[in-house]
């Protein structure tokens, strides 16, 4: 009997990071699961490979795929960090998110600008303990993925969803939503959406000099709206099913615009100016720890 025909390698440059309801991509063929080992743990879960739209893709259900994890408990570094070591350059995030402001209603999309990290609990850098670099988060997010993400919407024709090209997203802890008084406040700080997971996950993106993009999926009013309900896991879950196939019919789309140029992105040289620590500086183990992230700095 002759053995099964080997299937070909998978070279990914872009990764997808599923959050809430989004634990495996539709349309995604010749799948197989792999196991990632980092400097940093194990990640949320195996990540599957395969094509999407004809692209090879990395996806990773940040939650793990039986959302066993809290926020502060997702292994952002080690997520980040297999997803670089696959070689992926080009980060797409699927985030569920309240809503602060009232013309972003439940079910719309956002395409989130910039960030405000209220997190406690969480390693926020690959660096530290022997090697230091500060990257530039002025513009947290990659303009180019985030004008190729707007496009996509459009190339969906989504008509029965509203797409809002910018907005502030504040990441709180969690796993409890707010108080009332802290909804009024994260308004008042102009946040447009409220999440618990995208960062540091934004920030160790631009430290492995990946690009990054939000595609935002809003889930309800948090509890500041006067006249709506307050929001309940429930009801957060309940409406992002509801969204999760359009945003995968965004993300074929943006797939597919992505690898139709592969767009240079800031992103890509964030550690050029940022890394303070000359390699031939660093100890060993340091650079083997930084590998994946310092391999192309001499």
């Amino acid at each position: 009997m002759d053995p099964a025909p080997l299937m070909p390698p998978l070279k990914p440059r872009i990764g997808i990071f599923g959050g809430s309801g989004l634990y495996r991509m539709e349309g995604l063929t010749d799948v197989r699961e792999q196991v990632v080992d980092t400097p940093y743990g194990a990640p949320s879960d195996a990540l599957l490979l395969g094509r999407l739209a004809g692209v090879d893709v990395a996806f990773l259900a940040r939650h793990g795929r039986s959302h066993g994890l809290i926020p502060s408990q997702i292994p952002f570094r080690a997520n980040v960090y297999a997803m670089k070591s696959l070689g992926v350059q080009y980060l797409l995030s699927v985030s569920a998110v309240g809503s602060m402001r009232e013309e972003i209603a439940p079910l719309d999309m956002v395409l989130v600008d910039q960030f405000i990290d209220l997190t406690r609990k969480r390693e926020g850098s690959f660096f530290g303990d022997g090697a230091v670099a500060h990257v530039s988060l002025a513009d947290p997010v990659c303009a180019v993925l985030r004008s190729v993400l707007a496009a996509s919407f459009a190339d969906a024709g989504l008509a029965d969803v509203r797409l809002h090209t910018q907005g502030t997203y504040i990441c709180i802890e969690g796993p409890a939503f707010s108080t009332r008084a802290e909804s009024h406040w994260y308004r008042s700080l102009g946040a447009a959406v409220i999440g618990m997971t995208n960062m540091p996950e934004a920030r160790l993106a631009r430290e492995a000099e990946m690009a990054y993009a939000t595609l935002a999926l809003a889930t309800d009013w948090d509890c500041w709206h006067p006249h709506q309900a307050c929001v309940t896991a429930e009801m957060a879950i309940a409406n992002l099913q509801g969204n999760a196939q359009r945003a995968q019919q965004v993300l074929a789309h943006a797939v597919r615009r992505i690898a139709a140029s592969w767009p240079a992105s800031a992103a890509h040289g964030a550690l050029g100016s940022a890394l303070v620590t000359p390699p031939h500086s660093m100890s060993a183990p340091v650079r083997e720890r930084l590998h994946a992230l310092i391999a192309r700095i001499h």
